[in-house]
C-alpha cells in the first residue's frame, strides 16, 4: 500500500487561508473514509476532520466553522480548506486514509499516514 502524500502547507498570517491536499493511491478511493490530523510542536497528534465515503463529515470543535474537508473522486484527492487561521492552528498536518467511522467519529488507520506538511500561522 502506497502512503498518501500531503501538500499545500506553508507560512500564513493570522486570519489567512490555506488549502491542504492529500493525494491517495488505489482504486478504492470512492469507498474509503479519510481524515486530517495535526501535531503541534511538543504536543500529541490530534484529530482535525474526517470524511466518510458517503460524504458525511466530522470536525474537531476547535476548527468547526473555519475548516472544510472535501474529496474529489476524479483526482483521488482529499482537501482541507482552512480559513480564519489562528496561531494555535500551527502544526504539522497529516492525512490518514482507510480509517473507519464509528458512532460519528473517525478512527485512523495506523498504517496509512502521510509524511505531513507544516502549517505555520504567524502574527
Amino acid at each position: 500500500q502506497v502512503q498518501p502524500v500531503e501538500s499545500g502547507g506553508g507560512l500564513v498570517q493570522v486570519g489567512g487561508s490555506l488549502r491542504l491536499s492529500c493525494a491517495v493511491s488505489g482504486s478504492d478511493f470512492s469507498r474509503i473514509a479519510m481524515g486530517w490530523y495535526r501535531q503541534p510542536s511538543g504536543a500529541q497528534r490530534e484529530f482535525v476532520a474526517g470524511i466518510h465515503f458517503s460524504g458525511g463529515t466530522k470536525y474537531a470543535e476547535s476548527v468547526k466553522g473555519r475548516f472544510t474537508i472535501s474529496r474529489d473522486g476524479a483526482k483521488n484527492t482529499m482537501y482541507l480548506q482552512m480559513n480564519s487561521l489562528k496561531e494555535e492552528d500551527s502544526a504539522v498536518y497529516y492525512c490518514n486514509t482507510r480509517g473507519t467511522f464509528n458512532s460519528g467519529r473517525y478512527f485512523p488507520n495506523l498504517r496509512s499516514w502521510g509524511q505531513g506538511t507544516q502549517v505555520t500561522v504567524s502574527s
